[in-house]
């Protein structure tokens, strides 16, 4: 930001400077905090206004999809030009971001959340916070934080109900510990299957955003170190204290067996082999798959052409529309989300044609 510009905005953080546990002390800890956000959804979004309203000094935003008209109900950086677009989430929201706070630095990565990158993304950062939708990604995060001691300010909503908790390493438990669950658990209520409550998700951002700005600022004390359960509809609030960490516990402050994953084999009529793996996602009707190398799109673009297939494409991915109705969106990090199919064999068979042999 260059000095007219910073000398316009002088007086942007006032109001929070004045509420005296933050002070001018803890707004100078903000300006040189980093957070990770991974997903960049519905409570995504939000936190990432919050952080960059709030004057955190580096953002990291890391998301897998992109934008469309159904999330517009309650993803707040998004518009219609970017679901017209088909920009990725954490493309279009970072250019939202840099237009309410350019001091602060914004960092997108359009990307799948694995084992394989988690521990790069989430370098150096001081929290995590969860803007996800699936209990496999939650639990791979709950263990990085964990092992490299870094909270982790879970949220998640579905319909008019939300829960949020944070998990402090050496002081409570981690989120495996509580949920009981494993990494191919899904969650049997999404908002791709019930539906969600917009003020719901604002209602459970605004609660980890709290928490996160009390840590962020030197206000560890006032944490609330509770799992929090809300009903927004009936207004029922339950709240419950987090348990300590569990010796036993693999996962606590112990490093995670890796992540597994199906695979399939394949071989295009050249003799080429590549190897696929596949993720249905909850509810959504899109299973994605993921190939063993990047994506060339522009060579992918005639083809898919010549296939019959009407493409909208951007710098970012390119969606095909295929005669039978199908989707497949690409991005060059080689995944594909398929969409009009939970099936998947049908998704993988639908890329071996389009995507391998088609070419």
């Amino acid at each position: 930001m260059d000095d007219s510009v910073h000398s316009a905005f002088a007086d942007r953080y006032s109001r929070q400077t004045r509420f005296a546990l933050i002070g001018e002390e803890g707004q100078r800890k903000l300006a040189v905090a980093s957070v990770l956000i991974v997903g960049v959804g519905a409570l995504g979004a939000s936190l990432a206004q919050h952080m960059v309203r709030a004057g955190v000094g580096e953002v990291r935003l890391v998301d897998r999809d992109f934008v469309e008209p159904s999330n517009l109900q309650r993803q707040m950086l998004f518009d219609e030009a970017d679901a017209l677009a088909v920009m990725p989430k954490a493309v279009a929201a970072s250019n939202r971001l840099r237009q309410i706070n350019s001091s602060v630095n914004i960092v997108s990565t359009v990307a799948d959340v694995n084992a394989s990158n988690i521990g790069l993304l989430a370098g150096g950062v001081e929290l995590v916070l969860d803007g996800t939708d699936n209990a496999a990604t939650r639990l791979l995060l709950s263990d990085l934080c964990f092992k490299q001691r870094i909270p982790f300010v879970y949220g998640g909503v579905a319909g008019a109900q939300g829960m949020q908790a944070t998990f402090i390493p050496g002081e409570t438990s981690c989120l495996r510990c509580l949920i009981g669950a494993d990494d191919s658990e899904q969650e049997v209520d999404t908002c791709d299957t019930i539906g969600v409550l917009a003020p719901a998700v604002e209602f459970i951002a605004s609660m980890q955003a709290a928490e996160a700005i009390k840590w962020l600022t030197g206000n560890q004390e006032a944490l609330r170190k509770t799992w929090l359960s809300v009903d927004l509809w009936s207004f029922r609030i339950r709240e419950s204290e987090l348990p300590s960490c569990r010796v036993e516990c693999p996962y606590c402050g112990h490093k995670p067996d890796g992540a597994r994953e199906d695979k399939d084999i394949c071989e295009n009529d050249r003799g080429e082999v590549s190897s696929i793996s596949s993720t249905v996602l909850c509810g959504r009707d899109t299973v994605q798959v993921t190939l063993d190398k990047p994506i060339d799109l522009k060579e992918l673009e005639k083809s898919l052409k010549e296939l019959g297939c009407k493409l909208t494409v951007n710098r970012y991915l390119v969606k095909a529309v295929l005669p039978s109705g199908e989707q497949l969106i690409l991005f060059p990090d080689g995944r594909v989300l398929v969409q009009g199919t939970a099936d998947a064999e049908n998704a993988i068979r639908l890329c071996k044609t389009y995507l391998i042999d088609g070419k």
